[in-house]
């Protein structure tokens, strides 16, 4: 078995190993997939929406960190959706799955989100008694 080779980004004479097959050990390796993974966002992001030079970043911040709608999620595990007007190709803003797959379910239809309201304040079940879930 060969010796594993330092770690290209680590110091000189360091003994920190990259016992993996590529050249940097696991701290630079973690890094460098990170740094990757923010890249390949950006340059989707980019190529996808036009959105350059941070403009994700400046979009987020204006919306507080929070998804648009429920601004419950925060995109700290999962990175916030790009939403846009599927006619006329416009960013609207930022938005978690959940609520991006809920416009995408309600075809944009504002109708359907007054009649959610409605059902939410006066369910059809409410006129014919009063029933509970079992707990």
């Amino acid at each position: 078995m060969t010796a594993p080779k330092p770690c290209k980004d680590c110091e000189p004479g360091s003994k920190r190993p990259a016992p993996n097959p590529g050249p940097r050990c696991a701290t630079h390796w973690r890094d460098e997939k990170e740094r990757r993974k923010k890249a390949a966002h950006e340059k989707r992001v980019q190529t996808t929406y036009g959105l350059g030079d941070g403009t994700y970043d400046t979009l987020y911040a204006a919306q507080g960190g929070t998804c648009a709608i429920c601004r419950r999620a925060t995109g700290a595990t999962r990175r916030l959706s790009v939403d846009h007007d599927h006619k006329s190709l416009l960013v609207r803003g930022l938005l978690c799955r959940p609520c991006n797959d809920m416009l995408g379910h309600s075809r944009d239809d504002p109708e359907f989100f007054a009649r959610a309201k409605g059902y939410l304040e006066k369910p059809p079940a409410q006129d014919l008694g009063r029933w509970y879930a079992p707990e």
